[in-house]
């Protein structure tokens, strides 16, 4: 088994993404160190890490970084793939369509929703919230065709899709506070809030999920410095 040894995380607390390494990080079991970064004022630890984007999450493990928050995971499940429950399904199909589902949901969900926190018009942030609830919805298709009927994308305990998904959450209840909508609706879309439910409450959640009102803490002043 690869060494735990020398793992380093670079992120903030409102990046999904790097929730989403967090979440992974917890569900090995694996203990590393959190290093909150200052994205107007770059650490230079963070700029030679990933001097291309020079955005988190960053993971340094043994002084090597790796990036990108989707291979990140799947750098963790394949390097400590003898450690604790797989994290990505172990068909090719599944692994294959979850891969698919995880692309959506960083592409299509993710724009949807920033958008509503950079709309400068009532027009615009209509939009965004109608391309976040058609979103979301197409979610909830994806919940049912993975999860077999059963409580998580997974099957009967979290995997790969859960963490996906699972990070975006707290920013879509934030975003829904902003703009007025719940997202996560028991009449349109009842299986996925059923599970955003069931997910808020697992261990991997509670451990790596900041509260929705940071978010909109965070929105409110990033909208306050760009107006002035």
């Amino acid at each position: 088994m690869a060494s735990e040894a020398d793992l380093k995380l670079l992120g903030t607390a409102v990046s999904p993404f790097a929730v989403r390494i967090r979440m992974a990080l917890h569900m090995k079991g694996l203990p590393y160190e959190y290093l909150e970064q200052d994205l107007v004022n770059k650490s230079d630890l963070l700029v030679t890490s990933n001097p291309v984007y020079k955005k988190v999450p960053v993971l340094i493990h043994g002084g090597k970084p790796i990036l990108e928050s989707l291979a990140i995971v799947q750098y963790i499940d394949e390097v400590w793939s003898g450690k604790a429950l797989n994290i990505l399904p172990a068909d090719p199909y599944q692994r294959a369509t979850a891969r698919f589902w995880a692309a959506y949901a960083d592409d299509k969900l993710f724009a949807a929703y920033l958008g509503i926190f950079g709309a400068v018009t009532e027009v615009d942030r209509a939009e965004q919230v109608g391309e976040t609830l058609a979103a979301v919805e197409q979610l909830e298709g994806a919940f049912i065709q993975s999860s077999n009927g059963k409580a998580f994308f997974a099957g009967d305990s979290v995997g790969f899709l859960d963490l996906v998904v699972g990070c975006h959450l707290f920013w879509l209840e934030a975003m829904g506070k902003m703009a007025g909508v719940a997202f996560l609706d028991t009449g349109k879309t009842p299986l996925l809030a059923a599970w955003a439910e069931r997910f808020g409450e697992t261990e991997v959640a509670k451990e790596a999920v900041p509260d929705a009102d940071v978010v909109v803490e965070y929105a409110k002043k990033r909208q306050a410095a760009a107006a002035n």
